[in-house]
Formats: structure tokens, C-alpha cells, sequence
């Protein structure tokens, strides 16, 4: 993960009764395909959830054409990342993060909420693919804030929520040490993303703990603003795929 993360595990989480840790992790750095200039970032206050101040946070600018969606209730903005074309791989990748933005400064849980009720994947894929922009349009008023995030925690209850049950109750799963049936103890996940005028750079890691026995011109779009100085919820996305890649939401770009 190239030291954005550095250790998963906690003290103390593997004892005498651990028979088995597996762990998985990815990376993924990408830059923008149009790079915001680090001189255009200044400055400027955004708005905490339930009317608890503001913060003085970095905010990148940009006049150039963006990918910007207006929806009921909330706006949708796609900055496209650079396609390395050297890359070693079978097909072309194409990855982008979304930004859901929400009209009201308070309006995250309700953009959240409806993204639950729409279905389509637990990553939010279904709604995000139905709210896409799919065209550049000139913007007026347009910042964004500079932000490093990370999370780290027993993802057990998460788990449970979305019906996963059984691994975690008896010892079922196959025997993957000789003659000692296993049971998920715990499941661990961390991840770091930040955004910045380079691109994006995030890494995910997770360990699982089991335990012994257990086309026409049409006429221009109008200019659209899109100051994101309140919460929103963000998406990395492979394009061809439509795969959710990271998620998540900044309700402070301050803090990481």
C-alpha cells in the first residue's frame, strides 16, 4: 500500500486460540486528467453537519469544463482520472470518482438514505449509475476541498447487517488446518484515500481472523455551480465495469 497503510492488525487481536490470519490489500493511485493548479487552491470555510460551525479548509478551483449532473436534491460531479496506457493488463481501464453532493448543507443522510433504498449493490453502484453525468458543462461557481480520510475498525456488525451470519456462529467453514475446523472470529478492514489537485491515492487492506473450531447539436447546457463546502459522499469507480472501487463521505476535510 505503499506505507499509506502500515499495520492492520491491533494489539492483542491474535492470541493462542487464532489458527489463521488472512489478510488482502490493494492500491490505487491516479492522477487527474486534468490537474487542478496548485496556485488556484486557497482558503475557504465548509460547513459541519447540524449546524456545528464551520472549518477552514484547502479548496481546489478550476474554470475548466466539468462533468456535472443536477438531480432533485443533489448534483453529481465526475472528475476523470488519467489512463495509463502502458500498463500491464488485458483491457483498458478507466476510473473516475464521483462526488454526490446534496443541495442542502445538512442533506447527507437523506442522500444516503435514498442510495440505500435504490439497491443496485451494497457500494451504492445501482443509484450511481442511474445519476451519472454524461456531459461537460461550462461551471460558474466550482471548489472542492482537498481531503485524507482513513478508517479503521471490526467490520462483524456490517457484516451481520447484510445477512452474513453463519461463519461467525459455527465452526462450518472447511477444514483449512489439518484435523481443526474453523469459525470467523473477526474480520478487520482499513482504509486511507486522499484526494488532491495531483489525483487520488487510497489503499484498503482486511484481515480476517478465524479461530480453532469456532448524437443533433442541442443548445448548451446552462452553467452549473458546484461548491462542495458541506458534506458529500464520494465514489472511485472503474468505468468499463462499473465497479465501486472506494466509498465513502467527508463531513470534515480537516481531519483524517
Amino acid at each position: 500500500t505503499e506505507n499509506l497503510i502500515d499495520t492492520i492488525l491491533p494489539p492483542g487481536s491474535v492470541s493462542t486460540d487464532t489458527g489463521l490470519v488472512v489478510t488482502s490489500a490493494i492500491y490505487f493511485n491516479g492522477t487527474w486528467q486534468t490537474p487542478f493548479r496548485k496556485q488556484d487552491t486557497k482558503k475557504d470555510k465548509f460547513h459541519l453537519l447540524d449546524g456545528h460551525g464551520t472549518v477552514d479548509a484547502d479548496f481546489m478551483r478550476s474554470g475548466e469544463d466539468q462533468y456535472i449532473a443536477a438531480h432533485d436534491g443533489f448534483k453529481v460531479r465526475k472528475t476523470p482520472h488519467a489512463h495509463d496506457h502502458a500498463a500491464p493488463q488485458p483491457s483498458p481501464r478507466y476510473y473516475s470518482m464521483y462526488i454526490l453532493l446534496p443541495d442542502e448543507r445538512d442533506g447527507l443522510s437523506s442522500l444516503e438514505d435514498r442510495m440505500a433504498a435504490a439497491g443496485g449493490g451494497g457500494g451504492g453502484e445501482g443509484f450511481l449509475s442511474e445519476h451519472m453525468p454524461v456531459r461537460r458543462v461550462e461551471v460558474g461557481e466550482f471548489r472542492i476541498p482537498r481531503f485524507k480520510l482513513s478508517f479503521s475498525r471490526s467490520v462483524v456488525r456490517a457484516l451481520r447487517g447484510v445477512g452474513v451470519n453463519a461463519v461467525f456462529d459455527r465452526a462450518e467453514l472447511p477444514d483449512m488446518i489439518e484435523g481443526e475446523p474453523l469459525r470467523v472470529s473477526d474480520v478487520l478492514h482499513k482504509a486511507v484515500i486522499e484526494v488532491n489537485e495531483e489525483g487520488t491515492e487510497a489503499a484498503a487492506a482486511t484481515a480476517v481472523l478465524m479461530e480453532g473450531a469456532a448524437r443533433y447539436a442541442p443548445p448548451p447546457p446552462p452553467r452549473e455551480d458546484f461548491v462542495a463546502d458541506h458534506p458529500f459522499a464520494f465514489f472511485v469507480v472503474e468505468e468499463s465495469s462499473g465497479a465501486v472501487l472506494f466509498a465513502g463521505h467527508v463531513v470534515d476535510p480537516t481531519k483524517s
